[in-house]
Formats: structure tokens, sequence, C-alpha cells
């Protein structure tokens, strides 16, 4: 093998932008960051919809497997984002535990009504986080990355929505 293709192949990522490196810095380190709290907002959805328990079982129960797989589909694009920006994305469980900045919750038992709100305050912080990277993206000029975040953000305000409605209704 040549010695350029084995560099080729040994070399770090360094895709083309068109962005200056600040911007590639500051956006795929928040981007990551961002990719641990969404990790970390899918299993705690997943974790309240297996541990649902109480007279609408069925319905809670349902809406947040919807609002879980919602999550989830954003963490494949938002970590290839990163990727073509030139940087790592998360690597593991422990890589995720050390970024997030939601909380986990692992109570026992946890009332319906305690999970769909707590589910509500975390999905409102993520539209404000996904928000602030939008900006910052706006700021360096980045619109791929802003653009895949803005239908982010309307996910979540409708799951911030669904929420606040289930929540008046159980109360």
């Amino acid at each position: 093998m040549e010695d350029s293709a084995k560099s080729r192949m040994s070399a770090a990522l360094h895709t083309r932008s068109g962005l200056s490196d600040e911007a590639v810095h500051d956006i795929s380190a928040a981007a990551t960051v961002l990719l641990a709290d969404v990790f970390a907002l899918y299993l705690k959805t997943k974790n309240f919809h297996w541990h649902m328990s109480g007279p609408h079982f069925r319905d809670y129960h349902l809406l947040l497997d919807g609002q879980a797989d919602q999550v989830l589909a954003m963490t494949d694009p938002l970590a290839e984002r990163v990727r073509k920006l030139g940087c790592t994305a998360i690597r593991s469980i422990g890589d995720i535990s050390r970024r997030q900045r939601l909380l986990d919750n692992d109570a026992a038992f946890v009332q319906p009504h305690e999970m769909l709100a707590e589910l509500h305050e975390d999905n409102g912080t993520l539209a404000a986080r996904i928000r602030a990277l939008h900006d910052l993206c706006d700021e360096h000029g980045d619109v791929a990355t802003a653009s895949l975040l803005e239908n982010w953000i309307d996910e979540a305000e409708h799951r911030v929505w669904f929420l606040f409605e289930t929540l008046r209704r159980s109360n």
C-alpha cells in the first residue's frame, strides 16, 4: 500500500465544512453534550414507560413509548453531524454519564404524575438547550446543524405540550 494511502486510512477525520476551527470546536462540543442529554432523556423516558402504573397505565405507557422513539431518533443524525464536522461523538455509556446535564432518576418507585412532571421539565430544558445550540450555529454560520435542530425544537415543544396537558388531566 502506498504511504499516502496508509496515512489517509490512519488520519483523523478532517472534513471541510467551510466553518472555522473555532466554529467546529464550539459546535461539535456543544452538540456532543446535547447528545448526552438526549440519550439521558431517552433512557429516563423508557424507564418511566417500563415502570408506569395506575389507572391511566395504557395511555401513559403508550405516550411515553412514542416520546422515547422520537427522542431516540435524534441521536444518529446528531452524532453524525458531529462526525461530519470532523470531531468525535459519544463513545460509551460512561461518556454519556460524564457529559449529561439532565439528571437520572434511579428511584425504585415514582408516582405516575411525578414521572410526567419530571419528563415535562426535562423536555422543556432540552428544548432550551437545543435553542442555545441553534443560536451558537447562527453565530458561526452553520446552517446545516441549525436546520437539523429546528425540527427537534418543535418536537420537544410538542412533547412538553402533551405532558402538560396530561398533567392537567391527572391532577
